[in-house]
């Protein structure tokens, strides 16, 4: 296999540190940019290089992207709170940051390909499941605005500037190293943590919403295979599994695998809050090569596992 030097934003954060291993793993040079805002510094691999900045920083993205031969693009300010709050500040991370990218790669390394994470976001609450990559785009949070931007943006790097292009639209991943203290967590760490240990968990309303949840190893597959593809036209895809989980049964099957007995305390229903969000994972495998998903079950005993051994 050919080495190659692969830079990853986001590097130290859940998703990245996952894709960086995997890379390593496969003889590549890794060179993370990452801020350490919600990345940690113990999720490097050993021998990964590391560049503190910001995304948003051209100096620093020239440096990063000085000689590598592709880009993953997982930097981000995930959390709907910040959003909210900062509005400007998460526009300049999510968006601003990712056309820096774009532009340092065209003016610099002109060719090099670039795999970025959109989000699920984009579709806001769309109104048919599966949701296909051709549904309407209707974001609801400023996070799900800035990643249709990125996507927007892609088809111009794309079509002005000929920089490859490949955007993945991540439904809920979740895996090992996910912060169940962090804003940034999703409900299943959140609900491995506590039911592991016997304590109670918080439902909103009546629990029957539902969600797409694909394992972290799943997502690094297909960032992986993204990267091989380096097509014309800017293409993105859905990185799901297709399989629809409520909230509620996703609590009883992790105090299952736990041996305990589910304790919930329903809290009123969030406002705004989507009912029900399932991908369609068609065109994704038939582009990418990809196999079936990570089982639900196997998953979530993988993130138990992890927990154990962490304490």
């Amino acid at each position: 296999m050919a080495r190659s030097t692969y830079l990853v934003t986001g590097g130290a954060g859940f998703i990245g540190s996952h894709l960086c291993e995997a890379l390593m793993l496969r003889g590549h040079a890794v060179r993370v940019l990452d801020d350490l805002s919600t990345g940690r510094y113990e999720n490097l691999p050993l021998g990964a290089e590391l560049i503190g900045g910001d995304v948003a920083d051209p100096a620093k993205v020239e440096r990063a992207i000085d000689g590598v031969d592709g880009c993953f693009h997982l930097a981000a300010i995930a959390s709907v709170a910040r959003g909210v709050e900062d509005w400007l500040g998460t526009h300049r991370t999510n968006l601003t940051g990712t056309i820096t990218l774009f532009d340092v790669v065209r003016r610099m390394r002109p060719g090099v390909p670039v795999v970025y994470a959109s989000s699920a976001a984009v579709y806001g609450d769309c109104p048919t499941m599966p949701i296909a990559e051709t549904a309407e785009k209707r974001p609801l949070s400023a996070y799900g605005a800035d990643k249709y931007g990125c996507e927007l943006h892609a088809l111009v790097a794309s079509h002005v500037h000929q920089v490859p292009t490949v955007g993945l639209r991540f439904f809920n991943v979740y895996g090992s190293r996910q912060d169940p203290r962090s804003p940034y967590s999703g409900v299943i760490s959140i609900f491995c943590e506590r039911l592991r240990r016997g304590a109670a968990v918080e439902v909103f309303g009546d629990g029957e919403q539902t969600r797409d949840f694909i394992h972290v190893g799943d997502v690094v597959t297909a960032l992986l295979a993204a990267m091989a593809l380096r097509p014309a036209g800017a293409p993105v895809f859905n990185v799901c599994t297709g399989i629809a989980t409520s909230v509620l049964a996703l609590a009883h099957t992790i105090a299952a695998l736990s041996g305990n007995r589910a304790t919930i305390r329903h809290a009123p229903p969030r406002a705004g809050e989507i009912r029900h969000s399932v991908g369609s994972p068609d065109r994704a495998r038939a582009a990418l090569d990809l196999g079936p998903p990570v089982a639900l079950r196997d998953g979530l005993q993988n993130v138990l596992d992890w927990y154990s051994t962490a304490d």
